[in-house]
């Protein structure tokens, strides 16, 4: 492969991967909002009440019965996503062989996360009932599935920079 190729794939990673650290933070600021919602306008029982027999410790007020649970695994993927652009960075500005595992196992840890979270997004979707800034965290988990994978895909495809006996070699 050309050595003009590898750089169009490593300005191609830079590109995906500074996306997905944006999405994944407006993702993040979503859902802390929604757990903020949650907690101050959840269930409170007085002493001596017995709890309600569908009540459950991931209730949202708004939204529907996947609300909880998609806006949980939504945060931690969140999270993990951006902690791997963290490593991500290191290997665009390293690129090279001793950094790419690092990117990409974090890279691929993040995508199954995200995928979890677009399929509570998918349920959330299908039983309907819920607000913008929901819709938002739903069409931002779907999109990231998508991102976070031709990302992960790309550093894989671009060629690092080898080391042999102390020089840098291209592969």
């Amino acid at each position: 492969m050309a050595m003009g190729a590898g750089q169009g794939l490593k300005g191609l990673a830079a590109l995906l991967l500074f996306l997905n650290l944006c999405m994944y933070i407006i993702l993040a600021a979503i859902g802390g909002w929604a757990i903020q919602v949650a907690i101050d306008q959840g269930f409170i029982i007085g002493p001596g009440l017995e709890l309600p027999a569908h009540f459950t410790a991931i209730f949202f007020p708004m939204g529907n019965a996947a609300t909880g649970f998609f806006v949980v695994f939504a945060i931690i993927a969140a999270v993990v996503g951006a902690a791997s652009a963290i490593a991500g960075l290191h290997h665009i500005r390293a690129w090279n062989t001793e950094s790419l595992p690092a990117a990409a196992s974090a890279g691929v840890i993040a995508w199954t996360l995200t995928l979890l979270a677009m399929g509570l997004a998918w349920k959330e979707i299908v039983l309907g009932g819920r607000n913008a800034k929901l819709r938002t965290m739903e069409a931002f988990s779907i999109i990231l599935s998508a991102t976070q994978l031709v990302y992960v895909l790309v550093i894989h495809a671009a060629p690092p920079i080898m080391f042999h006996a102390g020089q840098p070699a291209r592969r």
